[in-house]
């Protein structure tokens, strides 16, 4: 059993996810072949993914006042 990370992109009026060749003949798929696909999103850990998420909201919000507030949020100070 092989584990990727892969980015779903859109087909027409669909979403599909490449496969790595390596992936394609290490578990020797083929077309028509069945697999089983896990579905985990990722956590959002960047503050780039957090702003983009939050652009509206924070397009009138001091930049540096707002990033400190993220910083706090995610990385709390040891006390």
């Amino acid at each position: 059993m092989e584990q990727i990370d892969a980015k779903v992109k859109k087909w027409g009026n669909s979403f599909g996810i490449v496969l790595p060749m390596k992936v394609i003949e290490k578990e020797k798929l083929r077309e028509g072949k069945e697999v089983t696909v896990t579905i985990r999103p990722r956590k959002i850990t960047k503050v780039k993914d957090i702003f983009g998420i939050l652009k509206e909201e924070l397009k009138n919000v001091d930049t540096q006042k707002a990033l400190r507030e993220v910083d706090k949020a995610f990385w709390p100070e040891d006390k």
